[in-house]
């Protein structure tokens, strides 16, 4: 029987709140909020970023390789809504367009070559620390309504207190380890993706979905699993004909 919206909802701030309490894969939890952010709040695409130690953006976790690239498309342009979110810690709503147009006009150019109308960006946030932000991609235009907004906030607070959960003046400049070799973990999974990819003719959001599902059903962290790939220690089979088909009836948008 298919989850109600409510079902889904309590069951995120589930996962988000047994990292409080059990050691956790910082990679796949911003994965598993970014799948259910989407899912929950009626986004085409939802994507991640994060900050490193210099303080500049990248992108850590995204629904599809749309999401992927628009994210990357603002750091280039060093304009957009998710970098705003970062810089004001403020949550940034785009309702249309035009609007996107008059406030970042290279994003709203990259935004509606992708068939993006709208956007809701919240910063993970604690108080005086900004770690990044997230990210919800819509294809029609209006805002978040009230409640959703409410809710997308209450998933990114979680997100931030489980991220910074032993953070103290001592484990500072371990937690901002942490969360480089997240990023860097970033680095391995991509050039998984494309190993899989090649290696199986599929597209990059299969060739994920390949790899996560591996790494989950031998309880593997998802980086560890890109470098036993990308090392040529494990070989993971192509995906069955199933998912392949789902995939490419969407055009390549399948949610990971």
């Amino acid at each position: 029987m298919a989850r109600s919206r409510e079902q889904q909802l309590v069951e995120t701030f589930v996962t988000l709140t047994d990292t409080l309490v059990t050691d956790y894969d910082v990679v796949d939890l911003l994965q598993s909020l970014v799948d259910n952010a989407a899912d929950l709040f009626d986004a085409s695409a939802a994507g991640i970023m994060l900050a490193n130690q210099q303080q500049e953006l990248e992108v850590i976790a995204s629904t599809n390789e749309r999401s992927n690239f628009i994210g990357l498309m603002q750091l280039e342009a060093g304009e957009g809504p998710c970098i705003e979110a970062f810089t004001t810690a403020r949550a940034v709503s785009v309702e249309t367009p035009a609007e996107m147009r008059r406030r970042w006009p290279r994003f709203a150019a990259a935004s509606a070559e992708l068939g993006y109308a709208a956007v809701h960006s919240v910063p993970l946030r604690l108080r005086e620390t900004i770690l990044g932000s997230m990210n919800l991609f819509r294809e029609s235009t209006g805002a978040l309504n009230a409640e959703d907004a409410i809710a997308a906030r209450a998933l990114t607070d979680v997100a931030t207190i489980s991220i910074l959960q032993q953070r103290t003046t001592e484990h500072a400049d371990l937690v901002r380890s942490q969360l480089q070799q997240a990023l860097e973990s970033r680095v391995v999974i991509e050039q998984a993706k494309g190993f899989l990819s090649h290696t199986h003719q599929v597209n990059l959001d299969t060739a994920f979905t390949l790899l996560r599902s591996h790494a989950r059903s031998h309880q593997s962290r998802l980086a560890d699993t890109a470098r036993a790939v990308v090392d040529r220690m494990i070989t993971i089979p192509a995906a069955d004909t199933s998912v392949s088909a789902r995939t490419a009836a969407d055009g390549g948008n399948f949610k990971r």
